[in-house]
């Protein structure tokens, strides 16, 4: 448990209640959702559909590869809104017979949102649901994962992980949950919803 002293306190309880009159305007949900938005919704939610998504899941999962920017690239040559890489872009092109497929396509935003989630839908079949686990593979890969699973170093019964040996999977796993939570928070709850979600988390 944290302890906070009075001091410190008094200031988050004081940033509170700026942050609430700001989000207590009349333009509160616009600027939560200036801050939190959701680019590309229409191929998001098409997509979500399709393969039994969360379209705010998969929308913090764009958020942290690309920052919704459709020209990204990584230093390991993965590619547009949600990181593509060019092997799983060839996978995803024999499976669902994408015609004319080229590597140069992964920066399409609906053809990346498209083959993103249905990335997205095997990890779900693979890992049961398990949102801790679907999440890290994404980032880390499928293999790694179940690998860890039959650690005993990050696994006590080889369905989650009590440590995830990378820390940049332990942090993206982090910020895309947290995300997730905030998009969903947002979009269906609006700025009093929000706002209790930040008292709760930053109190407690």
């Amino acid at each position: 448990m944290i302890f906070v002293s009075k001091k410190a306190r008094f200031l988050i309880i004081l940033l509170i209640i700026f942050i609430a009159g700001i989000l207590l305007l009349n333009n509160a949900d616009w600027i939560l959702k200036t801050i939190y938005p959701i680019h590309y919704q229409e191929y998001i939610e098409k997509y979500s559909e399709i393969y039994n998504l969360d379209p705010y899941l998969v929308a913090a999962v764009i958020r942290n590869e690309s920052s919704f920017n459709p020209k990204a690239t990584s230093p390991k040559e993965a590619r547009g809104l949600m990181q593509i890489a060019p092997i799983t872009g060839e996978w995803a092109s024999e499976k669902l017979k994408i015609d004319n497929y080229s590597v140069e396509r992964l920066y399409e935003p609906e053809l990346n949102i498209m083959i993103g989630c249905w990335y997205l839908n095997i990890l779900y079949r693979e890992f049961g649901d398990n949102l801790q686990l679907i999440i890290a593979a994404y980032n880390a890969g499928n293999g790694n994962v179940s690998r860890w699973l039959t650690n005993s170093e990050y696994s006590s019964d080889g369905k989650k992980l009590d440590v995830i040996p990378f820390g940049e999977t332990k942090a993206y796993l982090e910020r895309v949950n947290r995300d997730y939570n905030r998009y969903r928070i947002i979009y269906k709850e609006g700025a009093k919803g929000f706002l209790k979600y930040l008292m709760q988390y930053t109190l407690f």
